[in-house]
């Protein structure tokens, strides 16, 4: 079968619709009343979510869960997290709840600076070049004014232009390097708009400058674009208390637990293999806000995987010591995050998830996610080095293999009767299931 169409996007919804359950479904009429069915119903909230992309054709919805109790910096929060895998909100709950009560999390902001490049071909004398720059650096200023006019207004703006020699690289490679402070947004297309002026006034100039050979005059702009590693865009969130305090049920043996704690986060530091999976941890809390409050996960991913590499490998993201009797466990990461703009003030949920934060704004942002990231990793961390992480998880997932299942009111009392004195395992849930059905 031929399953190429011409002209998609000009087609209705319905007619796309249509087109795609005749196309590649055996029951066309089925899959049509499935994606109709994750429709609003509110028809002013279904055009909004139609218009965010192209060619929508229904919603995909994930859960919005909340992890109350966060302390931080002296005050309290509710914590908006949009995900699906099971146990990531109860342990971030769970966290929220252990370091409330020993002082909370600290956090502070250390930078906000983000980064935007024009990326250019030179061919000819850098000497020259560099002189072209100085004297040309006050128009890419001058010629972005009508740009940053507003977000001057609001303390932010162009901080620097820097040129930047990568011919070592790349044969003739050279950057147009700006920084940039974007406050509440995360200015994305502000940055943006910024470099495309940069690029236009750095070839129109080149064209005018006396010093230039003719060859020379002709710089080749391969792109102008921001970029989403921002490594001067750094906040830090940590706790803290003295050794002893770290009993609770589980923690029978608090200083045998900070030690095993420590050693733990010190391997995720050297071995790349356990990196990966325990900054993953710690993603599953920051992404998870960064949803809930309408910001690019994917960009947030990039720029602080990137962040754990900088020192030549890919190393953990939080760290942890014991000094002086006193158990310390922290985080560093870059989160260029917004809370105007974009979806901030169109998605219904998104503005429910700020306002419940009580309307933070960018620099309190960061400190709320790179707090939920902490948390999560501290939560996973306990559970590996003290009754193993499935025990937890598997009775969170219990859920999922049940509802895979449809299993009736009935069923599903017995199954959840049985494995609270049983492992869980799928094996063991889905056997459990055929003899109960046998």
């Amino acid at each position: 079968m031929n399953n190429t169409v011409s002209g998609f996007s000009k087609l209705s919804k319905e007619e796309k619709i249509n087109w795609i359950a005749k196309a590649y479904f055996s029951n066309p009429l089925e899959a049509v009343v499935l994606l109709k069915n994750y429709w609003n119903t509110d028809t002013k909230i279904q055009q909004l979510h139609d218009e965010f992309i192209e060619n929508t054709i229904t919603n995909f919805y994930l859960p919005l869960g909340v992890a109350p109790n966060f302390l931080i910096n002296g005050k309290h929060y509710t914590i908006p997290m949009v995900i699906e895998e099971s146990s990531v909100v109860a342990a971030a709950a769970k966290s929220a709840k252990f370091w409330a009560t020993r002082g909370g999390f600290k956090t502070t902001v250390l930078n906000t600076e983000k980064i935007g490049q024009v990326h250019f071909i030179y061919e000819g004398d850098v000497v020259k070049l560099e002189k072209f720059f100085t004297a040309t650096k006050n128009k890419f200023f001058t010629e972005t004014e009508s740009i940053t006019k507003n977000m001057q207004k609001r303390g932010g703006g162009i901080l620097d232009i820097e040129l930047r020699d990568k011919t070592h690289l790349i044969e003739n490679y050279f950057q147009l390097h700006a920084t940039f402070e974007t406050k509440d947004s995360m200015g994305a297309n502000f940055i943006n708009s910024c470099l495309e002026q940069f690029s236009k006034t750095l070839k129109e100039e080149a064209l005018l400058y006396e010093l230039f050979s003719d060859e020379e005059k002709n710089i080749h702009v391969v792109m102008s674009i921001l970029s989403n590693y921002v490594p001067n865009c750094v906040v830090r969130a940590e706790v803290s208390c003295k050794i002893e305090e770290l009993g609770e049920k589980k923690i029978e043996n608090p200083h045998d637990f900070a030690e095993k704690f420590v050693r733990a986060v010190r391997i995720a530091e050297v071995e790349p293999f356990r990196a990966v999976t325990h900054n993953k941890g710690i993603m599953n809390g920051i992404d998870a806000v960064v949803l809930a409050t309408g910001n690019d996960f994917r960009a947030v991913e990039a720029g602080i995987h990137a962040y754990a590499s900088r020192n030549g490998h890919y190393s953990s993201l939080s760290h942890a010591k014991i000094e002086d009797g006193i158990f310390y466990f922290w985080i560093e990461i870059p989160l260029a995050l917004g809370t105007v703009g974009g979806l901030t003030s169109l998605h219904p949920l998104v503005k429910f998830s700020l306002e419940m934060l009580e309307k933070p704004n960018a620099n309190e942002l960061m400190q709320i996610v790179a707090v939920a990231g902490l948390a999560q990793n501290f939560a996973a961390l306990r559970s590996l080095t003290t009754t193993g992480i499935q025990e937890g998880h598997m009775k969170m997932h219990l859920n999922n293999i049940i509802n895979q299942f449809e299993a009736s009111h009935e069923e599903r009392h017995l199954i959840k009767t049985h494995f609270k004195t049983n492992a869980i395992s799928h094996a063991a849930v889905v056997d459990f299931i055929e003899n109960l059905r046998k």
